[in-house]
């Protein structure tokens, strides 16, 4: 496991939508699962709480970050900052009752995982939404400051990734195993897609996505690995420099408006990206604009229909048009 920072200021990392709507699948799968074995899928508030190692830091940090944000704490037993910040932490832990879950990291037995975050000194506190890593802060902090970045986590997780949190039920016994998440029809097809795309082989990946698309065109995961691997294959071969300069001098010119795009959407520039195709739509008429009109559309599969920022382009795009 390779942890990746990842912004809250709203970035766009196409590998982290793709890994939220993965996430979700999985943790819809998960409740589906628990509710057909006649459970509630429901935690103990003693559960929200854990101590994990590196033997355990797939099942119990990875997979679990799937349902609901993975607070880190980085500490060892001989730092005095440590016992100041984990009290804390656990308090509130239970206090957001399942909207995050803390796990607590020992570095003197864990040096691997301390390496691989990076943490250069404890207390560091990091958290894992949906797969991917992202630092909280380290050293001390006071609890307004604890609170208002995990209020902050628990708003980025639910609206950018759809991740609700855990069911906490004080009746339910400690430790209780979650449901196993059965095999889906379609994850061998999914597995290849994924690795063509970090193998870089992204005219396999969008290959792999259509077979599973012609046999289910509304699958989820499908249609969004769809969205991403062309747009990444589009802009391979990109200039940017040339990209912009063309787009810069011909405003109302579709094809340059619409590699620019491309481009700022891939950059993490989401709202230039929408905000640059909804003007284009304004410019141009007739099939020009329909054009510009479904590859903004595009763009939205790609950030994902749930974004605010989609719902904001949407409306945009509705206006313009109307």
């Amino acid at each position: 496991m390779q942890p990746r920072n990842m912004s809250m200021s709203g970035v766009v990392d196409l590998a982290a939508v793709k890994a939220a709507q993965e996430a979700k699948a999985k943790a819809e799968q998960t409740r589906a699962e628990a509710a057909r074995q006649g459970g509630t899928g429901a935690v103990a508030p003693a559960d929200l709480v854990i101590d994990v190692d590196e033997a355990g830091f797939e099942q119990d940090v990875l997979q679990r970050s799937a349902e609901v944000p993975v607070v880190i704490d980085f500490w060892a037993e001989w730092c005095q900052p440590c016992k100041q910040l984990s009290p804390v932490l656990e308090r509130l832990a239970v206090e957001y009752n399942g909207r995050i879950l803390l796990a607590k990291i020992d570095v003197d037995a864990n040096q691997m995982l301390m390496q691989q975050f990076g943490v250069q000194g404890i207390p560091a506190v990091f958290a894992v939404v949906a797969g991917q890593a992202l630092p909280l802060f380290q050293g001390a902090a006071g609890e307004q400051q604890i609170r208002e970045t995990l209020d902050q986590l628990v708003q980025v997780a639910e609206q950018r990734f759809g991740i609700a949190g855990l069911t906490v039920d004080p009746d339910a016994q400690p430790g209780a195993a979650p449901a196993e998440v059965r095999e889906g029809p379609y994850d061998a097809a999914l597995n290849a897609a994924a690795d063509a795309l970090d193998a870089g082989d992204l005219a396999g990946a969008v290959q792999a996505y259509k077979n599973v698309l012609a046999d289910d065109p509304a699958h989820p995961e499908a249609k969004l690995g769809l969205a991403q691997a062309e747009l990444l294959q589009r802009v391979q071969g990109f200039d940017p420099q040339q990209v912009r300069q063309e787009a810069a001098a011909k405003p109302k010119d579709a094809a340059a408006q619409i590699a620019a795009a491309d481009l700022d959407l891939v950059g993490g520039h989401v709202e230039d990206a929408f905000g640059r195709l909804i003007e284009t739509v304004q410019r141009t008429v007739g099939d020009d604009r329909d054009t510009v009109r479904r590859r903004l559309l595009e763009l939205f599969e790609v950030v994902g229909p749930e974004d605010p920022r989609v719902i904001g382009a949407r409306r945009a795009l509705a206006r313009a048009l109307f």
